[in-house]
């Protein structure tokens, strides 16, 4: 953990937080003017230089190269293993439609799914089955027709940690692991998982619509949405030579700024980061519970804090925001929930509980 001082530091890249306490990177992340700073200089250089030419095209490569191999340094993959995204959903889609999946397969998922994993599911043609986010249901669903488990490390409801790498040793079924909410906010490790997504935006910090999927064997996967970077050389008709390794699978353009700016992003990350970040999710649980909100507490738990509140939560998170303190409602569930990063301070949680306090007097 680190001193006050260092802490301070860091935290004051983030100008945001001189005015909010900022509790929602679970749906995107405070930007450092690190971040920003390094995409404007992308864009200035756009603006004066231009997009074109040998030098540019080289550059652009160059920096998805380099992105490829910090990505992977954050979850312990080769860089050949990385395609680059414009989101988790990106990457889910990428997986589902290259399965081949049809209405005689079954997909294994949960409950407390978000639409960006479950909306690729349903498209798939595969029957979807449903259970509760407990280990011991997710594996006693698995029957001879299962082709796929899918299900996030860690739920976007309730910040449940699931135990992904024991669930694909146990029943030796493929997974997809949506990693949104553990990418960037708990350690993570892709070696033992067939697929894992990661966002850019959420706890990493970076810019907006960019992330990346995990492939961990490429060539089994069928590149079933092909994209000018998925070829090393094609046909008049079409027919094409796929790229090596998950490139394949790359399926747009990303401006050079939001290449610059995640880089930077991740750069920005203090080696302490998990660490603290857990210590103050549990002590954000530890003020919520003495004010006497109804707290979920998983026993396995990541960053994300949920709790149901007396009242109705759009109009909690209404209030919340109208005193600087933002924080998400999960529309349909009756929570209320409060992304801890390792930025969040003592005080930041404080204004939270503050706020729940004075609405319910």
């Amino acid at each position: 953990m680190p001193d006050e001082s260092t802490f301070e530091e860091a935290r004051a890249q983030f100008p945001v937080l001189e005015r909010v306490a900022y509790l929602n990177a679970g749906s995107s992340g405070p930007l450092t003017r690190a971040t920003v700073e390094a995409m404007n200089a992308e864009e200035d250089r756009n603006l004066y230089e231009g997009r074109m030419g040998r030098e540019y095209i080289e550059r652009y490569l160059a920096l998805r190269a380099e992105l490829r191999e910090i990505l992977g340094g954050l979850v312990g993959a080769e860089a050949q293993r990385i395609a680059l995204t414009a989101s988790t959903t990106e990457g889910c889609n990428i997986v589902l439609a290259g399965l081949d999946l049809d209405e005689g397969d079954e997909v294994v998922t949960t409950t407390d799914e978000h639409f960006g994993l479950l909306g690729p599911l349903h498209a798939s043609r595969a029957r979807v089955v449903v259970v509760p986010p407990d280990p011991e249901l997710i594996a006693a669903a698995v029957t001879a027709r299962t082709r796929l488990i899918a299900v996030s490390q860690v739920l976007w409801t309730t910040g449940a940690v699931l135990p992904v790498h024991e669930l694909r040793d146990q029943t030796g079924v493929p997974i997809l692991v949506d990693g949104a909410q553990s990418v960037g906010a708990i350690p993570v490790a892709a070696a033992g998982l067939d697929f894992l997504t990661i966002s850019g935006q959420k706890w990493l910090c970076g810019p907006e619509a960019t992330g990346a999927l995990v492939v961990a064997e490429p060539e089994r996967l069928r590149v079933a949405r092909p994209s000018y970077f998925s070829q090393e050389s094609y046909d008049p008709d079409g027919a094409f030579v796929p790229q090596p390794g998950a490139r394949r699978f790359d399926p747009n353009w990303v401006p050079t700024s939001s290449l610059a700016g995640l880089r930077a992003a991740i750069a920005g990350q203090p080696p302490w980061g998990f660490e603290r970040a857990q210590a103050q999710a549990e002590h954000c649980r530890e003020l919520l519970g003495a004010a006497g909100q109804d707290l979920v507490t998983p026993t396995v738990r990541g960053t994300l804090v949920s709790w149901r509140p007396d009242e109705e939560t759009a109009a909690v998170v209404e209030r919340l925001g109208s005193e600087g303190v933002l924080v998400r409602d999960l529309p349909g569930t009756g929570l209320v929930r409060a992304s801890v990063g390792w930025w969040t301070s003592r005080d930041d949680l404080e204004r939270l509980v503050a706020g729940l306090t004075s609405g319910s007097s």
